[in-house]
């Protein structure tokens, strides 16, 4: 007898439809697995005779064909333990009902015929929704991610014989419906504070020009004046996540493992701080198996990117970040497939000023050489320098400051409504191909990066004093740019173009170059 179970698979963050096809015909007892299964796959014979076994349902006898449509793509993990059961109980006469034809099913199986939690439910639920089916049945553990998508019903089953009992018609099940307005609610509580941070006011200044127009942002001081405490806020301070936002992300989430994720649905935007001895695959993404992973940019998307100790990271490991920042995803090829995953990120850095870290501390003696602090700046690329919109000095505090008890500076729900406001503005003014300042090409920064007569004239002084470049010259038109709109000004004036100037000081000052 042949039956056909509808399952779904995960290429990249998308999921695309599966047919599993099981046929059994008279012969000796096997089980034989086509339509390219990778180990983890093929190793599911073992897995579902055991919970068929243990759940009370009889294996069936002669050979078992099993057939994972389409054949011609590689098929990998133990999602397709669930579909393949509910086929070889179909096929042998153990399971019938229309429910079968209804519903998509995913799922692991444990050998006593409980189901265990897999990647990808998230996006398996929207493809079931996008087939035209009525529901998808997964594991419990996965519902209340799958639980946000809307017209479909997300039934959860925690063993074999509930999935049984589901789909002959014994038993209904209440779909399960995942509050997202609780879970954005649930967002705003215990948010680290920018007002936490002592001093460094012009920092909090420049990590909110930075939040406003989503640039990138260098920060660089000695040891222990609350560069990393700093960055760290900056989540707190950028827009509230949208809906379509936060699905994204979790879907990147969803599928990898050891993300050290916990919610069902992904609402703050992610902080992603990796330690400076990462690989090149760890940052851009990748993986020695069948399945190409998502890296630190992609589990940065819609969030921020730090990197501490930026001359420690190895080059490469570095350079990979160039073409995420300059198209918002980064493209892994394999030699059977290709995938890409989103990697629109704030990239904000964080290095000392010299291998010491004393150079701009006025309490303490540099000790490195002229040649040594060279090596150490040289150890950051141009191209991947060009790509950050600020730079600003962090000095070190003075005792009043250390000792102060009193808030320091607005809140965080404070700056994050000035920055909210900001990015409406530039939303508006866009329209739809850009939707922040630090994004502009060189036709929209003509177009909207208008200025006063004033404003020209400190823009051309700059210019020749700074010697700065055609590329730092648009640099400092977008940040003048979110300036304005901060300020809710139509027009750049003559202090948004001074302060942007200011943000490229340090670039002359310590890499002797504009």
């Amino acid at each position: 007898m042949l039956a056909r179970v509808q399952s779904c698979a995960v290429l990249g963050i998308d999921a695309y439809p599966l047919a599993v096809e099981v046929d059994i015909r008279p012969g000796e007892n096997k089980i034989k697995m086509v339509g390219l299964p990778d180990t983890a796959v093929k190793e599911s014979e073992d897995r579902v005779s055991s919970a068929l076994r243990n759940s009370g349902f009889r294996v069936p006898r002669g050979v078992v064909i099993v057939n994972l449509a389409p054949a011609d793509m590689r098929k990998q993990g133990s999602a397709l333990d669930l579909p393949i059961a509910a086929g070889m109980l179909a096929a042998s006469g153990q399971l019938n009902g229309q429910r079968l034809n209804e519903y998509a099913l995913v799922g692991e199986l444990a050998l006593d015929g409980s189901v265990r939690s897999v990647p990808g439910a998230l996006s398996m639920a929207i493809a079931a929704r996008d087939l035209g089916l009525r529901g998808i049945v997964l594991p419990v553990d996965n519902a209340d991610e799958a639980g946000v998508v809307d017209r479909i019903e997300i039934i959860p089953v925690a063993r074999l014989n509930d999935a049984h009992a589901f789909l002959s018609g014994q038993q209904d099940v209440e779909p399960r419906v995942t509050d997202v307005n609780a879970a954005f609610a649930a967002a705003k509580r215990s948010v680290p504070d920018l007002s936490d941070v002592k001093g460094q006011g012009h920092v909090k200044r420049a990590l909110t020009v930075a939040a406003a127009g989503a640039h990138n942002l260098l920060m660089i001081g000695p040891p222990g004046t609350g560069k990393t405490m700093l960055a760290s806020r900056l989540p707190g301070i950028m827009p509230e996540m949208a809906f379509e936002e936060s699905l994204e992300t979790t879907r990147i989430y969803s599928i990898t493992p050891m993300a050290g994720r916990r919610d069902a649905l992904i609402v703050r935007r992610p902080f992603r701080c990796p330690h400076h001895t990462s690989t090149t695959v760890s940052i851009a993404g990748g993986g020695a198996g069948t399945m190409a992973y998502p890296g630190e940019v992609s589990l940065a998307h819609n969030g921020v990117l730090f990197l501490d100790e930026l001359p420690e990271f190895n080059r490469a490991a570095l350079e990979v970040l160039r073409q995420p920042l300059e198209e918002g995803m980064v493209h892994i090829r394999r030699a059977s497939y290709s995938v890409t995953y989103p990697s629109r990120f704030m990239l904000v850095v964080a290095m000392n000023p010299c291998p010491c870290g004393c150079r701009t501390d006025p309490r303490k003696v540099c000790r490195c050489s002229t040649g040594e602090v060279q090596r150490y700046m040289g150890r950051i690329s141009g191209p991947l320098l060009d790509r950050i919109d600020i730079h600003v000095d962090v000095p070190a505090l003075s005792f009043e400051e250390m000792t102060d008890d009193r808030p320091s500076g607005p809140t965080s729900a404070e700056v994050r409504a000035q920055v909210q406001a900001a990015r409406d503005r530039q939303r508006v003014r866009l329209g739809g191909k850009h939707t922040c300042n630090a994004h502009l090409d060189t036709k929209a920064i003509r177009k909207h990066c208008v200025m006063t007569e004033g404003a020209k004239s400190v823009m051309e002084m700059a210019l020749r004093r700074l010697a700065l470049s055609a590329r730092a010259y648009d640099k400092v038109l977008r940040v003048s740019r979110t300036l304005a709109d901060l300020e809710g000004a139509d027009i750049i004036a003559e202090n948004h173009v001074s302060e942007a100037v200011q943000y490229r000081s340090l670039d002359r000052e310590m890499f002797g170059t504009a």
